[in-house]
């Protein structure tokens, strides 16, 4: 059997990309099937999404500025080994637009806080459905930091909604993470091809 690496790197980057399309339309499956079971009635649910632009903007961005610094301060401490994903973080955001990598990063963050904040944190808590975030990153389970800084970055977004009530607020914050990284990554992309090209 093919190791997931092996797979990976037999996919072109557009099939990459579409790949992690798929797999947030399942997410979103789940969140539905599941969440019909979680809430009693759909105003529960709607009752979730709240318009306070200063605390999604506020809090939820404030909270997504300091993930990211952090997560840049590491990258600069850390060996590389410990935070290396394979480079398919760098396949699927390299050669995205400014658009298709806002597109990409609300639908992972709506898919993913709809599914383990709103619906599996409201059913069995903060611990369990963080934890199960982080489980489905699995290609980082081979990589401890890496799975301990995921497993940490769902615990804080939870507290967040814990804190708050307000998925709006989650999801912005993890929309604005996934962004900024993206961003960083296309910015290293660039910066290490121009770099090759001169050398």
């Amino acid at each position: 059997m093919k190791k997931q690496s092996d797979v990976v790197a037999e996919l072109t980057d557009r099939e990459l990309k579409l790949n992690v399309y798929a797999t947030q339309v399942i997410l979103l499956i789940l969140a539905g099937i599941i969440g019909w079971f979680v809430f009693d009635n759909w105003h529960e649910f709607i009752g979730l999404f709240q318009v306070n632009i200063g605390l999604i903007i506020g809090v939820g961005g404030g909270v997504a500025v300091f993930i990211v610094l952090l997560d840049i301060i590491l990258e600069r401490l850390l060996p590389k080994s410990w935070l290396d994903d394979g480079g398919i973080n760098e396949r699927v955001f390299r050669h995205l637009s400014l658009l298709e990598l806002t597109i990409l990063c609300l639908v992972i963050a709506v898919a993913e806080e709809l599914l383990f904040r709103a619906v599996l944190q409201s059913a069995f808590g903060l611990v369990i459905a963080s934890t199960l975030f982080a489980l489905i990153h699995f290609r980082y389970l081979n990589k401890p930091v890496l799975f301990l800084n995921v497993w940490l970055v769902s615990f804080l977004l939870g507290a967040l909604f814990y804190w708050t009530g307000n998925i709006m607020v989650t999801i912005f914050a993890h929309f604005l993470i996934d962004f900024l990284l993206g961003l960083f990554i296309r910015y290293q992309y660039r910066v290490k091809k121009g770099s090759d090209g001169n050398g």
